[in-house]
């Protein structure tokens, strides 16, 4: 049962998600007074009481500008919010378990800087300023706890500027899931050899063998030119070299008999991240899908770690 705090922030605009980029109006903007705000309120009250029980005018005229400027206080704290628009929300995806580096991407376009800005998703919290006419991009730590896609809830923009009298807030709620990829087995058996395709070898300006001259092309180092070789044919040659490629390893769902769901998609992980640190291009087949494969590089990673964190739970 949701509590009363939660009751009066599902009341509260936008009351479902949005698509970015958003921007802040003054019917989504609240403000209350802060607990200093309140004691300020309070004193003022006294003094006003004071003032006009012993018909003391200086005192009567020094509680209206005191409360004139907490009025202006408020106004000022409003304007700080409005016209401040959320752009865009992105974060490089995670293992389950570690943080999430969620940046926040704010901007306006009215000359006039946006000081003491505070974020809040949750507990993570973060604080930040636009500048005038400018964007910034904030960040947040958001805990993780199993794979898959992580729906945002409701972020919230506040500022107690000028004076902390007052807190002014508002809130985003970006319609954006972001991706975060299963945790790898922790201890677990190397790379499986079995299955795998030996590769004799390919062009690699890096390589060891020699394995042929070509003609100069724009671009290749000129440590690379054959000057012997191309003193003898008038033209310049480029020397070829050739790398072993190693083994393709194939990483296969139905080799994993005997372990579940969550434990073979732990482990595929775990040889998806070793087989990228060693340099070996790799394959995954998964159950229902294409092959993805064989590749190698941050691209190929990210989609064999995408297709295993999007797998369906027990």
């Amino acid at each position: 049962m949701p509590t009363r705090r939660q009751w009066l922030i599902s009341l509260a605009r936008p009351r479902q998600p949005e698509t970015l980029p958003q921007r802040l109006d003054r019917r989504r903007i609240y403000v209350l007074p802060t607990r200093f705000g309140l004691f300020v309120a309070a004193v003022l009250a006294a003094m006003l009481l004071g003032a006009l029980n012993y018909n003391n005018n200086p005192a009567l005229l020094l509680a209206l500008l005191l409360a004139g400027a907490a009025a202006a206080s408020a106004i000022s704290a409003h304007l700080t919010l409005s016209g401040l628009s959320l752009d865009a929300i992105a974060a490089e995806p995670v293992a389950a378990g570690q943080p999430l580096r969620v940046r926040v991407a704010l901007s306006q376009r009215e000359q006039r800087g946006r000081p003491g800005l505070q974020l809040d998703h949750g507990d993570a919290r973060s604080w930040t300023a636009v500048p005038a006419g400018g964007r910034v991009e904030a960040e947040l730590e958001l805990p993780t706890t199993q794979r898959g896609w992580l729906d945002l809830e409701r972020i919230r923009l506040s500022t107690t500027q000028p004076l902390g009298l007052v807190r002014a807030w508002s809130w985003f709620w970006p319609d954006q899931p972001l991706l975060v990829y299963p945790h790898p087995e922790n201890q677990g058996p190397g790379l499986p050899e079995q299955g795998s395709d030996p590769l004799h070898s390919r062009m690699d300006a890096a390589g060891e063998e020699l394995h042929q001259l070509r003609p100069y092309r724009a671009g290749d180092p000129r440590r690379s030119i054959a000057w012997k070789h191309s003193a003898r044919r008038d033209t310049l040659l480029v020397r070829e070299y050739e790398k072993p490629a190693g083994i393709e390893v194939m990483l296969d769902w139905r080799q994993l008999h005997g372990l579940g769901t969550e434990q073979r998609i732990a482990r595929l992980a775990r040889w998806v991240d070793l087989a990228e640190r060693e340099g070996r291009r790799y394959t995954l087949k998964l159950p229902g899908q294409p092959a993805i494969g064989p590749a190698q590089g941050a691209s190929h990673h990210h989609l064999c770690l995408r297709a295993l964190a999007l797998l369906p739970h027990d």
